[in-house]
């Protein structure tokens, strides 16, 4: 005779580890490009880099909830009440990610530092955290030094294409 009690199928949680490097480096390289996008028309006064957090900020959160909520619809299962909230704290990474950046923009805006080309060491920045991600994340996957130097260099590359791409669009 058959079982008659079904299981249903847990959606797969996601290993904070690898939401933070996914979120991270989503949330790195969305701050370079939008350093890039908004600062494309040459707008270098503090007002126009408070508007550059504050858009970074909201681009971040909206990415965040999008990715979030095709997360949820994504899994074919039933969902119990207070599933969608949960799955969209877990993308609290993307926004972390892009925090630095919008400190320096708006560090810019307030007058800690001069307005005029912060987009540089926030391109910087980016890179550099790219690469301390893929670093780090190869070495908790037990990696060897030189291979996590090597994908630490692979995710910086992500952030390197970023300016390049903007140094041609300019």
């Amino acid at each position: 005779m058959a079982d008659s009690t079904a299981t249903v199928a847990q959606p797969r949680a996601h290993d904070t580890r690898e939401a933070v490097l996914f979120g991270g480096v989503y949330g790195a390289v969305l701050a370079c490009s939008m350093v890039a996008a908004l600062t494309q028309y040459g707008h270098t006064s503090a007002a126009s880099r408070r508007y550059d957090a504050l858009w970074l900020v909201v681009t971040a959160c909206a990415s965040a909830l999008a990715h979030g909520y095709a997360h949820y619809i994504a899994e074919r299962a039933p969902h119990r009440r207070w599933d969608v909230l949960r799955t969209l704290a877990d993308e609290w990474p993307l926004v972390v990610a892009v925090l630095p950046t919008v400190f320096l923009l708006a560090g810019a805006g307030w007058g800690w530092w001069p307005p005029k080309g912060v987009e540089y060491p926030a391109f910087a920045l980016n890179i550099v955290i790219l690469f301390g991600l893929g670093l780090v994340t190869a070495r908790w996957s037990r990696r060897s030094w030189p291979a996590a130097v090597l994908i630490g260099m692979v995710d910086a590359c992500l952030g390197v294409i970023v300016v390049v791409a903007n140094a041609f669009i300019k």
